[in-house]
């Protein structure tokens, strides 16, 4: 293990060839849900509903006996949100939302023993959030347990083999008339988390040695900057590729970085964007920008390399231009994307709808236009 600690810009196929070699003691399932604390649930689930497609899964609130908090749980595709709202003012989540405002508090992984993930994580460092523990109803029972990670963000290891549920104990079936269709997608590609300046090599090291995962690919500050700002960024992943965690740090530059931005009105390290993917995004993003979600806006002078830049694409290039779509290519294929606008009032969490074409990178040729756009934004907000 110790050889992958240092895995810099391999060929994604190769490196995972090596991973696999070393024992996996921490292998994952995929991420099972993410959950955000908010201010008023009922109101943040009508919004996913309306605006991103999610579908109502399950619901915990004082009808179920949940005397502290209550949830809702929506789902499309694979992707399980769980939103949550205080009922204590004097709270942990109460806390949380008045210090950091909406936000992801759990990334929940699944595994296939939730105490061995425990004892493996906490044996290699890792802080104990939540002790190991197995909750049951007439579905079955669901083992559980946590650790911390970067800033208030925590991950939750989430064993269900034993649990033919809706979604876990304490939770009922949500259903609504109000149902708007989804919007095509499908998984979470990956996570971003944030953090301060010097520490993306310390959260880079707790993923290697605490979670067995190793550095798909490191971005510097000459690959991620413009004339302004400049960030650095190292891709964590786990051994079958199912987990992505890009870390990334502000780097020094002219003017204030998004990172820096976000970790301004954050109030510390956090989760930055959730990659959502799909396998139409022009149906995606056309869906999405009726409903109104607001999206980054690409200069139409991008569009003038991409084909010198990507070569030959599927897709039609007026339309991607017309939906601001950006695309990119490594040796594997090619990917479209797109980010979203911070979907808070304060400029922090953001969404990332992405499109792989047998692509594994992430978008490198884009960072230039991205970060233009983004640099657009915070000096309309005055934060650059």
């Amino acid at each position: 293990m110790s050889d992958l600690k240092h895995v810099e810009n391999f060929n994604y196929n190769e490196t995972t060839k090596i991973f696999q070699a070393a024992q996996d003691f921490l292998p994952l399932l995929g991420t099972d849900y993410v959950e955000l604390y908010v201010g008023n649930a009922k109101q943040a689930a009508h919004y996913y509903k309306t605006a991103f497609g999610f579908q109502e899964l399950a619901y915990a609130g004082l009808e179920t006996g949940s005397r502290d908090r209550t949830s809702y749980v929506l789902q499309q595709g694979k992707i399980r949100l769980v939103l949550t709202t205080p009922l204590d003012p004097d709270s942990e989540i109460s806390h949380h939302i008045r210090m950091h405002g909406d936000g992801v508090k759990v990334i929940a992984l699944g595994v296939n023993d939730a105490y061995d993930a425990f004892e493996q994580t906490t044996k290699r460092g890792a802080r104990a959030y939540m002790q190991p523990k197995e909750i049951k109803d007439e579905h079955g029972i669901i083992r559980m347990s946590g650790i911390h990670t970067y800033g208030d963000t925590v991950h939750v290891f989430v064993e269900r083999k034993e649990y033919k549920g809706i979604f876990m104990p304490g939770y009922v079936d949500w259903k609504t008339e109000y149902n708007p269709g989804w919007t095509g997608l499908k998984y979470i590609d990956h996570m971003v988390g944030n953090v301060g300046l010097g520490e993306m090599n310390v959260w880079s090291k707790f993923y290697a040695e605490t979670m067995g995962f190793f550095n798909l690919v490191t971005f510097d500050d000459k690959d991620i900057s413009t004339e302004y700002t400049a960030l650095m960024s190292k891709v964590m992943t786990n051994g079958n590729g199912y987990v992505k965690f890009p870390i990334n740090e502000p780097a020094p530059g002219k003017k204030k970085s998004q990172v820096e931005e976000y970790l301004d009105f954050y109030h510390g390290a956090g989760c930055q964007h959730i990659a959502v993917a799909t396998d139409d995004i022009v149906f995606t993003i056309s869906e999405m920008r009726k409903r109104g979600v607001e999206f980054l806006y690409v200069p139409g002078s991008y569009y003038d390399t991409v084909v010198d830049r990507v070569g030959e694409i599927a897709e039609d290039l007026e339309e991607l231009k017309k939906w601001g779509i950006m695309v990119d290519r490594d040796e594997e294929g090619y990917l479209l994307q797109i980010f979203t606008k911070p979907v808070e009032d304060r400029p922090t969490i953001f969404f990332e709808i992405i499109q792989r074409k047998g692509a594994k990178s992430f978008g490198k040729g884009n960072f230039q236009a991205l970060f233009e756009s983004i640099e657009a934004e915070q000096a309309r907000r005055g934060t650059l």
